[in-house]
């Protein structure tokens, strides 16, 4: 079948099956997606730092670990293309292990916070009453404290290290989930189609796991994404504190904290995962953008 066949199959008015109006509108999805350049450009960074992070043994020069004190502090060259640090590690491989480590988090974060999210969201809104009521108050406690002094409270109490700073991420992470997913919900259990699945004999159970989640779903999508730039940062922000991935390990927060004394005559030794952390967050709050609108029918 020809490209423009394939576009006419993909775009017919009338489907002739549900997976021909599936793969129909998530096409018209990804037109409208397209017609954002920042939104693309977004995209395109992101699947540049995912592939680069997933490849970095292959494309790492240097071991990221081994030290060489008679090249440490060297400026970018031929040898090492982003200079040395202080310990004489190459900088772009521990940039490219770093992204290992850093994306690795956000993307454990955000497996964490997001089901659980909309799982609180949509009970609250679907059952109202006193679940609701708790399950709000609940998260107007973790609203109320600020996300890094939580999360930095959280990694005190038990001990620094990548996995406690993803779970004391994840446990200040997940509220705004809940509070939008829980607005969602509460604009659709009052329609005709939930009193009607009710009518037919459908349990509370399967009426928010079949019909509100997947209405509150693509929001809750958009705020992933949007988010990630924030996660990426209070990451970061951990690793530069201490709290977060320990020395030697080359993650991004943690390379600026170890080179922020060398930032007048050093420069490239904490520029350089700066503006790692930079073009991720920028990428990441680009692809929310563009989600944002497409996904969003408010903003068509």
């Amino acid at each position: 079948m020809s490209a423009a066949s394939w576009r006419d199959w993909l775009l017919t008015d009338t489907p002739a099956s549900r997976a021909q109006a599936a793969w129909g509108q998530r096409y018209r999805l990804w037109r409208s997606f397209r017609a954002h350049p920042l939104a693309l450009g977004g995209l395109v960074v992101v699947m540049l730092l995912i592939a680069t992070s997933l490849a970095a043994p292959w494309l790492a020069t240097h071991d990221p670990a081994a030290q060489n004190l008679a090249q440490r502090l060297q400026p970018p060259s031929a040898q090492h293309w982003l200079g040395t640090d202080e310990l004489g590690r190459d900088i772009y491989s521990r940039l490219l292990h770093g992204g290992r480590v850093t994306l690795g988090m956000v993307v454990a974060v955000v497996t964490l916070v997001a089901p659980v999210g909309l799982a609180i969201g949509c009970v609250a809104g679907y059952a109202g009453g006193l679940l609701d009521r708790v399950l709000m108050r609940l998260t107007d406690v973790f609203l109320a404290f600020p996300r890094l002094i939580l999360a930095l409270a959280f990694v005190a109490a038990i001990r620094p290290g990548i996995t406690s700073a993803i779970f004391a991420i994840a446990l200040t992470a997940w509220p705004p989930y809940a509070r939008l997913a829980r607005a969602e919900a509460l604009t659709v259990r009052g329609t005709d189609f939930i009193a009607a699945a009710r009518l037919t004999g459908a349990s509370h159970a399967r009426i928010v796991l079949r019909h509100i989640a997947p209405l509150c779903l693509p929001s809750v999508v958009v705020r992933v994404t949007l988010d990630m730039s924030s996660i990426i940062l209070t990451a970061a922000s951990l690793g530069f504190l201490g709290m977060g991935a320990q020395p030697p390990s080359p993650e991004w927060g943690a390379m600026i904290a170890t080179a922020r004394r060398f930032i007048l005559d050093q420069w490239w030794v904490p520029m350089v995962p700066g503006i790692a952390i930079f073009v991720a967050s920028l990428a990441f709050n680009l692809l929310g953008d563009g989600l944002r609108d497409v996904l969003d029918p408010k903003q068509r």
